[in-house]
């Protein structure tokens, strides 16, 4: 295996970003590294040899191994900004977490053999063909196998502060995209540590699954609102960055779609009542593989299960499946 090339950005002071490559569309995800005492990470990557390389290539290019790093800080649960978390505190870090994603995320990792038939179930209750489920197990355990998870962890709440960089930064929960994302926020520096609350050229996947809140497109709805007022300078985000500016304006497209996109539901459901995953195809219809299915079918039964408790569409179950109508 080549080890990968990583890009080193530093950001602020001893604060510097790592693009740490992973095996999805996006090629990589960042990985933010104080190099002033205690040494921390914001996020991981995901637990792959290629990740790991980078990861470890990236840390060697400020000085640093594995075994320096003293603190994690996991924005939130998914498989490229926490897969090497357990192999981080084997190697010495604590792990922090935010509170409320310890009772959501981390949870399901913990708990990943008892909630694999309870996902999988969820998924058939919203009209995934019976014939779909082999493929969509197999898709669920090659995840998991990029997944180190930590066994165990700290927590951070919101207004919670903590020191990078020699500045004291303010804990904020930014959920949508993950029940209990966590970012960072300098306000005198107007810097974001954001991962992938905003990011600037594709939209945050906001799904309902087994384990989420039950509404997280309105949650997301309120974390934009709140990004917008904060009126950051710049975002270190999660994929295709590491830096973006524009917060405020990108914050309004990202409302604009999801409303476009309820719209686009409600009439769809309206005319042709159906399931969340019979109205995923209407919404997504080109082909997709078993991981982009189910993150479509997620993303549409978001919306319209907002839809459903705004009161906007009807919700019943019909010989086992649940169907949306106008």
């Amino acid at each position: 295996m080549t080890v990968p090339e990583v890009k080193v950005t530093r950001v602020l002071d001893t604060l510097h970003v790592l693009e740490v490559p992973i095996p999805f569309p996006m090629k990589t995800v960042t990985v933010t590294v104080d190099t002033a005492f205690p040494v921390t990470l914001i996020d991981t990557g995901i637990h792959t040899p290629e990740a790991r390389a980078g990861l470890e290539a990236g840390l060697a290019q400020l000085g640093l191994t594995f075994g320096d790093v003293q603190r994690v800080i996991v924005t939130h649960h998914h498989p490229d900004h926490y897969g090497m978390a357990g192999v981080l505190e084997e190697a010495g870090a604590e792990i922090f977490v935010l509170d409320i994603e310890a009772g959501y995320g981390l949870t399901y990792w913990q708990g990943w053999d008892d909630w694999l038939p309870r996902l999988l179930a969820q998924m058939h209750a919203n009209g995934l063909p019976p014939e779909m489920h082999d493929a969509q197990d197999r898709f669920h355990r090659f995840v998991r196998g990029m997944v180190v998870p930590a066994r165990r962890w700290s927590t951070l709440s919101e207004g919670d502060t903590v020191e990078l960089a020699g500045r004291v930064w303010q804990v904020l929960w930014l959920p949508g995209h993950a029940d209990g994302h966590l970012a960072l926020w300098q306000p005198g520096e107007r810097l974001l540590l954001a991962a992938d609350a905003i990011l600037p050229r594709i939209t945050p996947n906001i799904g309902l699954y087994a384990y989420s809140r039950p509404d997280p497109l309105k949650d997301y709805f309120n974390t934009l609102g709140r990004l917008a007022a904060l009126a950051p300078g710049r975002a270190v985000v999660g994929h295709h960055g590491p830096v973006m500016e524009d917060v405020v304006e990108r914050t309004a497209q990202l409302q604009a779609h999801h409303a476009e996109r309820l719209d686009f539901l409600r009439e769809a459901a309206t005319e042709t009542p159906g399931s969340a995953w019979k109205l995923s195809r209407v919404m997504f219809p080109r082909p997709l593989n078993e991981a982009n299915l189910r993150f479509a079918l997620a993303e549409t039964l978001a919306h319209l299960e907002h839809l459903s408790l705004r009161g906007q569409l009807q919700k019943a179950e019909q010989d086992g499946v649940f169907i949306y109508s106008g």
